[in-house]
């Protein structure tokens, strides 16, 4: 990466990251899968110095552009609301399992198996407070075809839908959290997208589905995971996740805050009491949702009597 141009990305992301309300920590220099040059960015909030958005970005890319720049700046400000969270890595999926993202290995490259594809690697982990080390290696691969959807095949531009095909992809019983394994695949295709309606679509959820969502969002994120700090609700990677809007999330909330179950302060909402008497529901739902990823075998064939 040259001087020149490490010195305009710095300052143009700065000067996003300002607009969003966050501070530029740090840049450096990366390579991507296949050792090209990339772009590593560390941001965080101006009152927080303990916590940090990892932010990669090719080194030739050029966001301050008129059809780009929007969408980086909307998503540096919902990462900075996101980074008050007591744990920003962690998400929930709608069946109830509780998941943390990691070492997802940004920017996409291109598949080298000879599939026109691009593809990143990353990780999902199952977040229940416990040591049980379950998780699942992620190959996410979006088509060509679907590429000409996004504005940028870079990391603010495709983590939100990227995340939310993975939940999906949970919620099919299509990967399974294990101690150990190799990469499991998750096609990130124009299944998730109406080009008629010109938005992704992941789930189809009614008020009830989506406030049993809320529901175990803030006992495990903000009860479990956060000491009854709040968690942000009006988040809208959620609300493409239900095919909802942030406005209703925080309708729900508002409303289960007057039947005792969480604090809301803002956009913001933490665990009551009420809502932690709840726990027998919840790990039941965890257990029930986990099982569900795990394969099941037919018992005859797993003793040797089937005609194969």
């Amino acid at each position: 990466m040259t001087a020149e141009l490490k010195s305009s990305l710095v300052t143009s992301l700065e000067a996003a990251a300002a607009q969003a309300g966050m501070v530029l920590q740090s840049a450096t220099s990366g390579i991507d899968f296949h050792g090209q040059p990339t772009a590593v960015f560390q941001l965080g909030l101006p009152e927080s110095v303990d916590r940090s958005l990892k932010l990669e970005l090719s080194a030739g890319f050029d966001f301050d552009k008129p059809h780009l720049l929007p969408e980086m700046t909307a998503h540096l400000a919902a990462e900075a609301k996101r980074l008050r969270n007591p744990r920003p890595e962690c998400y929930v999926t709608l069946a109830g399992l509780p998941i943390a993202f990691g070492k997802f290995e940004w920017p996409f490259h291109r598949s080298t198996s000879g599939a026109d594809t691009y593809i990143v690697h990353g990780e999902m982990y199952l977040a229940d407070g416990n040591a049980q080390n379950l998780h699942a290696k992620i190959a996410a691969s979006v088509t060509v075809t679907f590429a000409e959807i996004v504005p940028a095949m870079e990391q603010p531009y495709a983590e939100t839908f990227v995340y939310n095909a993975i939940r999906k992809t949970v919620d099919l019983g299509q990967l399974e959290f294990l101690k150990s394994g190799n990469r499991q695949p998750v096609p990130v295709t124009t299944r998730f997208y109406s080009r008629w309606q010109k938005k992704f679509l992941f789930t189809e959820t009614n008020d009830a589905e989506r406030l049993e969502y809320l529901l175990r969002k803030v006992y495990w994120l903000s009860g479990v995971l956060g000491n009854s700090r709040p968690v942000w609700i009006a988040d809208p990677r959620d609300a493409q996740y239900l095919n909802t809007t942030e406005a209703d999330l925080l309708r729900m909330a508002g409303h289960e805050a007057g039947e005792g179950l969480m604090v809301l302060d803002g956009e913001y909402a933490a665990a009551t009491p009420a809502l932690l008497a709840r726990a027998p529901q919840y790990q039941a739902a965890l257990e029930a949702a986990l099982n569900f990823t795990k394969p099941q075998f037919n018992e005859s064939m797993r003793a040797g009597q089937a005609n194969m």
